[in-house]
């Protein structure tokens, strides 16, 4: 069956994601749009550089086309945050991005995009996946011939207003001055043109690393992590650059590293940016963060007179806090963030861009601005293990900690347990420990964050222990 997940669906190239299941996705799309009648405004269909992307695009674009729907059709690929801004500025009903983002270069999926360029709600894509299920054959005609027909329109400019609103709401003079030296490892993503484009406009020095099309992402997953920026930080350090940038497969997921070659993770990223838009910048606002997130956040809003809202796991579910909250930023522990004001989905070509913008306002490194916050705050450090199973390992799990709700002792008071995302545990100190099902990967994913790395490891330990893992 085609499930949709957080991210979308995504499934192995080859097994599941096959033209037949493509085109099904396409024609569930097509009677999911005749049923909400929004079938006269066009769809715009974006597609990432991983193997099969541009072929799945022009699949759907086939059978959406060939039932009525007008079909935008970029002639390059792109980044996910682009479609988004573009259904959101357009007024679009739907956008369509080929892409499984961070997955293994053996998966491919398509994310669906709503109206206000947002990922589809639960309810959209549920009744998405029952309208697909019950499809027994798809129309569709050739891309060359609708195309022919003025059914397909290539977008050959589709860059110009997202890199436009992008550049609008930088300090643009403070990075001009500063004149910041950056590596930006692309990682054979679909991001790598329009960050380019604005850090030159920003007249920033840059040189790219992994900058080819490549299906197999260097024999590396596409997910800017510690364990995958090692040749980045090396080339940083040997190149004294200011800082580098990575971007995953989508461009919606940032890893930085730091001038001395230090892993700046996503939680510290989403500290130093919420930090410096309230004390540099004077805005005003709670944030918004995950289950899986740090809580250092709370302090710093905190500290503000600011409120944190805690969410699921999910970018939507994120995106609707912000605009329920007018929150200044939201954003989680894998990577993605968008900021108020900007497109309601994670967007790390925008968020790349300001962490630049930082840099050049306060005069500091994040390393130093790291050490500035632990001295106010207090230290949070986060542990995270991912582990792959099986579906009779998945109910057994789901049964000791959604249904009986055990859990093991971790040596602590807990003081409040959640069960809305898989299982959360909160600790007297401040401490927690969360255990959830991947929405995007089948994998079972355990992270804890304390105020030093063993206890965090500990309670990891202590939950595998206890799951027999």
């Amino acid at each position: 069956m085609i499930k949709f997940g957080t991210g979308g669906w995504r499934a192995l190239i080859g097994d599941d994601f096959t033209s037949e299941n493509i085109r099904k996705v396409a024609a569930g799309i097509l009677t999911l749009a005749s049923e909400e009648n929004k079938t006269d405004r066009p769809v715009i269909i974006g597609y990432d550089r991983r193997f099969l992307s541009m072929s799945a695009a022009k699949w759907v674009a086939e059978v959406l086309a060939e039932g009525g729907i007008e079909v935008w059709f970029l002639e390059r690929s792109a980044p996910t945050p682009l479609i988004m801004h573009t259904v959101k500025d357009k007024e679009l009903y739907y956008g369509i991005e080929i892409t499984a983002s961070h997955n293994p270069a053996n998966y491919n999926g398509i994310k669906l995009i709503v109206e206000e360029g947002r990922d589809a709600p639960i309810e959209t894509t549920e009744r998405l996946e029952q309208i697909i299920e019950s499809i027994a054959s798809v129309q569709y005609g050739s891309f060359d011939s609708l195309v022919e027909q003025g059914k397909v329109v290539y977008q050959r400019n589709p860059f110009n207003k997202f890199l436009d609103d992008i550049i609008e709401l930088l300090d643009m003079g403070a990075l001009r001055e500063r004149g910041l030296r950056v590596l930006f490892d692309t990682m054979h993503g679909s991001g790598s043109y329009p960050l380019q484009v604005i850090l030159y406009t920003a007249r920033c020095t840059v040189d790219t690393i992994n900058f080819n099309k490549d299906a197999f992402f260097g024999g590396k997953m596409p997910a800017p992590n510690e364990q995958t920026l090692g040749t980045l930080s090396d080339l940083v350090v040997e190149g004294d650059y200011d800082f580098g940038i990575a971007l995953d497969g989508d461009g919606d997921r940032l890893g930085i590293i730091d001038r001395n070659g230090r892993y700046i993770s996503a939680n510290e990223i989403l500290c130093l940016l919420y930090y410096y838009f309230l004390e540099y910048k004077g805005w005003k606002g709670p944030v918004v963060r995950n289950f899986s997130t740090t809580h250092m956040l709370d302090r710093i809003a905190e500290s503000f007179g600011e409120k944190c809202y805690e969410v699921p796991v999910g970018f939507k579910h994120i995106s609707a806090k912000i605009d329920e909250t007018d929150a200044v930023l939201g954003g989680e522990s894998s990577g993605g963030l968008t900021v108020r004001g900007h497109i309601h989905g994670k967007d790390s070509i925008y968020a790349a861009s300001l962490f630049a913008e930082m840099v050049s306002v306060t005069g500091k490194s994040p390393t130093e601005m790291i050490n500035e916050l632990e001295l106010k705050y207090g230290k949070f450090v986060m542990a995270e293990d991912n582990m792959r199973f099986s579906e009779e390992y998945k109910a057994t799990v789901s049964r000791i900690i959604l249904e009986e709700k055990r859990l093991p002792d971790f040596g602590k008071k807990i003081v409040k347990t959640d069960y809305s995302d898989g299982c959360k545990a909160y600790f007297e100190d401040g401490s927690f420990v969360v255990c959830r099902f991947s929405g995007t990967e089948p994998l079972l994913r355990i992270c804890a964050e304390s105020s030093d790395k063993e206890t965090s490891q500990g309670y990891i330990l202590k939950l595998k222990e206890f799951l027999n893992m």
